[in-house]
């Protein structure tokens, strides 16, 4: 039991400037790969990574393409450092991406190209200002799945990232997010709170970009994975091809449930995660969600020297 990786790649939002440029330097597969990426998608993106400007990098046509790479990049460098398989993969929203590219179950160049065109999806369906997102902490989920429905009044609202307990994500129309933050403050909220995107994710908003996602999706070359990837919206692994491809499509307008993910996998007897990005997010939601399980990130030489070294012979 105590021989099982989980290795989860982060999303949207772990994203920096100068991101991976300390791996890179140490470990030209980092380059390699954003040169694949480049190449894929016809514009220079370890440029954009490692020079910006920041606000290019934070469009999210550009943040979804990178951010895929930069999981694929220290994925593959983790395998020429010698380090353990994985027994299974997951991705927070746009990370799901990267797990199942390095489980096999897409081609890299498909999944770059994929990303970019997901997030051009994604920005067409909702005009900018129309949609938002709030960050919800220290009420209960079924709180703030209450005070979206009292709040919606006929509007899109509801949670949609389960990021870990007490820490919940709402999208919708602006002006029902502004009423369900007011909401969540009355209800002893500990912070409520607007986020910086253009984009309202995984909710019903989302529904014509899905459409789209599902056309595109029809052209891409997929397969089950080699290792198994826990998906988004069923926090289960794909049993066929058809069923991968319908989880991608769901996730657009569906919640994240990664509190049930991240439990499912430590239920399991995984003692041990690799968090494969840049940043450490998902390490600090996973110590929160799963105590006994130690969550590893991996995003420069000294974070993969000590996970490297964690790994050897727990």
């Amino acid at each position: 039991m105590s021989q099982q990786l989980a290795v989860f790649f982060p999303g949207q939002g772990s994203q920096s400037l100068g991101m991976l440029d300390a791996l890179g330097e140490t470990h030209p597969s980092v380059k390699q790969t954003f040169e694949e990426a480049s190449d894929a998608l016809g514009k220079d993106l370890w440029s954009l990574v490692s020079q910006g400007p920041k606000e290019d990098l934070d469009r999210t046509e550009n943040t979804q393409p990178a951010m895929l790479a930069a999981g694929v990049a220290v994925w593959r460098v983790w395998q020429e450092a010698g380090g353990r398989p994985a027994t299974q993969m997951a991705g927070h929203s746009l990370g799901e991406y990267a797990a199942l590219v390095a489980s096999g179950a897409m081609s890299f160049a498909d999944g770059v190209r994929l990303a970019a065109d997901r997030a051009r999806f994604m920005q067409a369906a909702v005009p900018e200002g129309e949609g938002a997102m709030a960050a919800i902490l220290g009420l209960a989920d079924d709180q703030v799945v209450s005070i979206c429905g009292e709040q919606a009044q006929g509007e899109v609202l509801s949670a949609v990232n389960f990021n870990s307990p007490g820490q919940v994500v709402i999208a919708g129309s602006a002006g029902a997010v502004a009423r369900a933050i007011d909401a969540a403050k009355a209800a002893g909220a500990k912070r409520a709170l607007p986020l910086p995107v253009s984009v309202p994710s995984h909710c019903a908003l989302m529904k014509p970009a899905a459409e789209q996602l599902a056309e595109r999706l029809a052209d891409v070359a997929l397969a089950l994975p080699s290792v198994p990837v826990i998906h988004n919206v069923s926090v289960t692994a794909a049993d066929s091809v058809e069923t991968l491809r319908d989880m991608l499509v769901q996730q657009l307008y569906s919640p994240v449930r990664w509190v049930e993910t991240v439990e499912g996998v430590a239920s399991q007897g995984v003692a041990t995660a690799l968090e494969c990005g840049p940043g450490k997010v998902l390490a600090g939601l996973c110590k929160r969600i799963a105590k006994d399980m130690t969550t590893l990130p991996v995003f420069d030489p000294k974070t993969l020297e000590a996970a490297i070294e964690a790994t050897a012979h727990a």
